[in-house]
């Protein structure tokens, strides 16, 4: 048998036992008998369809909290760290998928010019690329999991972590090398400082309280779970596990200050709070997974790194010149260039206030944030060459990209109120934000910004199935998910639709059932999420079983049915090379036909459930508490 080397466990044992002791030594030192120690060691082991292993993730995590009450002029202080650390063994046991040996040679869809060929091997504008220099290994075909080419582009993407293969690693956005892979907390974030704050309150003369919480944490503004609505302060790791792990596991805790101006009950409210946010760490966008890993959220990752690549090293498109014909371009011609990412300062912080109450068997709250998209916004208009002439300007309706994180500001509010003649709590939410940006291909600049309106309508109730269990009522929570885009645009032309690829108004439903048996020790659940424009569904079954009080066992699986990735306008005929790239003598530079095809932007029609129809999984969970 082959001897696996896990690679880096050295230094993983030592960091997590350096950061606890960084942490914990200055406040523990002197109080150790009085602080309080928690924490559990988790491995999760998933299995996925046609991949094999998709996950081997060993979980270390450390809770500590010590309550010091008053300290001068300040009562209720305390002090809280989560330190967790984390080794994924997938990149080492299924590294032909997943690490320094995945991908390999491609070739690419040449329907005009015979059925394929190889990378390097279409048809060569004057101004083209060397393949010695962007080699046809460690790639796989963009979309190939997921769908045939059908008559589209595609192109390369490497797959190989980026100290194996640099190809496409946009610098400090989606650069990953094996280690950071493999135990994603140890960066130069500190990530495996989960988190780490001091609580104090602070009496006024009025009787009201200033309660401030201090450090590195989770800020939760919203009332509903899976898909955010208000809940947004906090980016989300969805390389973990894509959309389906709990929010609490996945948020990316940042340096926040956080302070409640809280007013207690009054003539008219049950109960009034102010807060005040500053999220003062330097910008963090979501992890959607860089391609390569299991988990590439809308498959995004792999369009991303595949598309710098072009932009690096050039690269073969299927399908492209003619729409028919497979076409080799040259470095600086298509692409993604680099990724704006927003620097640390004081003014590019990000501010929010929320006003918070109760009323009767009512609870409401009132939010305001500015904050930057946590999602990437790709705009066009950068300078680029032009592959026949070999001209550098500005080309409209070229597919050549800049990333950016824009400036987002957000209104909105919340509701639950909890109904006793039916005993179901119902709970609303709704923001509106404006600043954020769309890929729209009837613009010059491939994008276009809207106001956007969300909002959940959730309900739970506990409902008795006697027949099943006549001891123990079931927990129902179900919740739709709504979208509007206001200023959406879609025009029908000669080819096909053209604009914004995202669906002017969207919805997607959660359905929780959850049971008890056993005294508690035994929990089936199932959990189903439906995207209706997308007609995908996600249907994830599990069973808890609590072995011990210190022992969790979880069995389950992830399984996806319906339509996967859907075909939009992809820009092969938006002739930003006129009259090279002209699909007549009357086609206007800068102006799609629409003629279609799955990538690059078919994947916002298909979704999140949509574009991992390929991703069925058998997942294990242990859990042992200490």
């Amino acid at each position: 048998m082959q001897k696996t080397t896990i690679r880096g466990l050295r230094h993983w044992g030592l960091a997590l036992a350096g950061g606890a002791s960084l942490a914990l030594a200055p406040l523990a030192s002197s109080v150790a008998d009085e602080v309080k120690l928690t924490g559990f060691y988790e491995n999760a082991t998933y299995v996925r369809d046609h991949v094999g292993l998709s996950k081997f993730r060993n979980t270390l995590q450390l809770n500590a909290e010590r309550q010091f009450g008053e300290v001068g002029a300040f009562r209720n202080v305390s002090w809280k760290g989560v330190l967790r650390g984390s080794y994924d063994g997938v990149y080492d046991l299924n590294s032909s998928e997943f690490g320094r040996r995945a991908g390999g040679s491609i070739n690419l869809e040449n329907i005009a010019g015979g059925n394929s060929v190889p990378h390097g091997g279409g048809l060569q504008l004057p101004y083209t690329f060397d393949p010695a220099n962007h080699p046809n290994r460690g790639m796989v075909v963009l979309g190939e999991h997921l769908h045939a080419t059908s008559g589209g582009v595609a192109f390369g993407v490497p797959v190989r972590p980026c100290d194996k293969d640099g190809r496409g690693c946009i610098n400090g956005y989606m650069d990953k090398d094996s280690n950071d892979l493999r135990f994603s907390e140890f960066n130069d974030r500190l990530d495996f400082i989960r988190e780490l704050y001091v609580d104090f309150d602070y009496g006024l003369d009025n009787g009201h309280i200033l309660s401030t919480r201090l450090g590195k944490q989770q800020v939760i503004w919203g009332r509903t779970d899976l898909f955010r609505v208000l809940d947004v302060i906090n980016p989300v790791d969805f390389s973990r596990n894509n959309i389906y792990d709990e929010l609490e596991d996945i948020r990316i805790p940042m340096w926040i200050l956080k302070t409640d101006y809280r007013m207690g009950a009054g003539n008219v409210f049950d109960d009034l709070n102010l807060s005040f946010v500053w999220n003062f760490d330097r910008f963090r966008p979501h992890d959607i997974g860089q391609c390569g890993t299991p988990n590439v959220m809308l498959d995004a990752g792999c369009f991303f790194r595949g598309m710098n690549t072009l932009w690096e090293h050039g690269g073969t498109v299927a399908n492209f010149a003619g729409g028919a014909l497979a076409t080799d371009f040259g470095p600086g011609q298509i692409g993604i260039r680099k990724a704006h990412m927003p620097g640390w300062s004081l003014s590019n912080g990000q501010f929010g206030i929320k006003l918070e109450g109760v009323y009767g068997d009512f609870g409401f709250s009132l939010n305001a944030l500015t904050y930057r998209s946590q999602l990437p916004s790709l705009r066009g208009g950068i300078p680029a060459q032009n592959g026949f002439t070999g001209e550098t300007a500005i080309w409209p309706s070229l597919i050549a990209f800049d990333i950016h994180f824009p400036r987002v500001n957000l209104l909105g509010g919340s509701l639950d109120y909890y109904s006793q003649a039916i005993d179901t709590v119902f709970r609303v939410e709704v923001a509106h934000t404006s600043g954020e940006e769309f890929a729209n291909t009837m613009q010059s600049r491939l994008y276009s910004e809207s106001d956007v309106t969300r909002y959940v309508v959730g309900a739970d109730k506990n409902i008795f199935i006697p027949f099943l269990n006549s001891r123990r009522a079931f927990m129902f929570s179900g919740q739709i998910f709504g979208q509007h885009i206001h200023e959406h645009q879609t025009e029908r032309r000669a080819l096909g639709t053209v604009g914004m690829p995202d669906w002017k108004a969207n919805w997607i439903g959660t359905l929780l059932v959850k049971g008890w048996w056993r005294n508690d020790r035994l929990s089936p659940q199932i959990i189903t999420a439906h995207d209706f424009r997308a007609r995908a569904t996600a249907i994830a079954p599990s069973v808890e079983w609590l072995v011990s009080d210190k022992l969790r066992l979880i069995g389950g699986a992830n399984i996806k049915v319906g339509t996967g990735a859907r075909k939009f306008d992809d820009c092969r005929t938006c002739n930003p090379w006129d009259p090279f790239t002209a699909g007549d003598a009357g086609h206007p530079e800068g102006y799609s036909l629409g003629l279609t095809g799955y990538e690059p932007l078919g994947r916002f029609r298909a979704g999140p459930i949509g574009m991992a129809q390929k991703e069925d999984e058998l997942q294990l969970t242990l859990r042992y508490s200490f």
